[in-house]
């Protein structure tokens, strides 16, 4: 079965779930495999750290690292496949909302350091001369009281209902960023909790690439909407390389080159 290349972004996100539904599971382990390889690059990118790919394969792979300069480089990349696990079993469970306990949760899975013998984590305590980011953070004492609206806002029904998915875990990363609410990770955890909502609609995880870093910033500097759009380009970049990939399993030509 050919995937389909017509149709509404929803149309062909569930041509590809169903294919992913028929294919051998070898080969759903495959696309898994590549697809989250290209999630920690990019995502990573993003904040300004580029993995080489041999890094990325000997971390994934649990290889052992010869040279010890590395083992904090191979951490960091587990850490992420660990909160990349996670957010897929919590889309996999019946739905719950999303508390400052997962919030928190996701961050210890990327920082486990931050969790150990120190009680629960803590939020940023100071405004960071240098940073990745440069769009306006909320400060120090404006986090917590920032981090429970945004909860309170994420677990009304009302929101989730009346908006587009995708405009809604657009947003709830958008504001999430605009609370900054930790010393490091704030943005993987953001776009963590973005995909774990899109996720639990059905969606493919947004991978926004290393070549979109800077729009994905001046969004950041604009409006929640200007994010939508960003992850809404991701998204559909996404599906055509899934289509792609599924083409050349079944051994059809690729429509660019047919």
């Amino acid at each position: 079965m050919r995937v389909i290349r017509s149709g509404s972004l929803e149309e062909r996100i569930q041509a590809i779930n169903e294919v992913l539904q028929r294919t051998d599971p070898e080969r759903v382990a495959e696309y898994t495999y590549r697809l989250e390889m290209s999630w920690i690059h990019h995502d990573s990118a993003i904040e300004g750290v580029v993995y080489e790919p041999s890094e990325l394969v000997a971390a994934i792979n649990d290889k052992v690292v010869s040279d010890s300069s590395l083992i904090p480089v191979y951490d960091e990349i587990r850490h992420h496949k660990a909160a990349i696990d996670l957010i897929r079993r919590m889309a996999a469970e019946p739905v719950t909302e999303i508390t400052l306990d997962t919030i928190k949760l996701l961050y210890t899975t990327l920082a486990p350091e931050e969790a150990e013998g120190k009680g629960p984590p803590r939020y940023r305590k100071d405004m960071p001369l240098h940073r990745t980011y440069f769009h306006e953070i909320a400060v120090p004492e404006k986090i917590a009281p920032g981090m429970r609206e945004l909860v309170k806002w994420m677990g009304d029904p009302d929101n989730a209902r009346n908006m587009h998915p995708i405009r809604y875990a657009s947003r709830a990363h958008y504001q999430m960023l605009q609370i900054f609410p930790f010393p490091k990770h704030s943005g993987k955890v953001a776009r963590l909790i973005m995909n774990l909502i899109l996720l639990r609609e059905g969606y493919p995880p947004v991978i926004l690439h290393a070549t979109d870093r800077q729009r994905y910033y001046d969004a950041l500097r604009s409006s929640a909407d200007a994010v939508a759009n960003v992850v809404q380009e991701s998204l559909t970049n996404a599906v055509d390389s899934a289509q792609r990939y599924f083409d050349r399993v079944q051994g059809q030509p690729d429509q660019a080159t047919a």
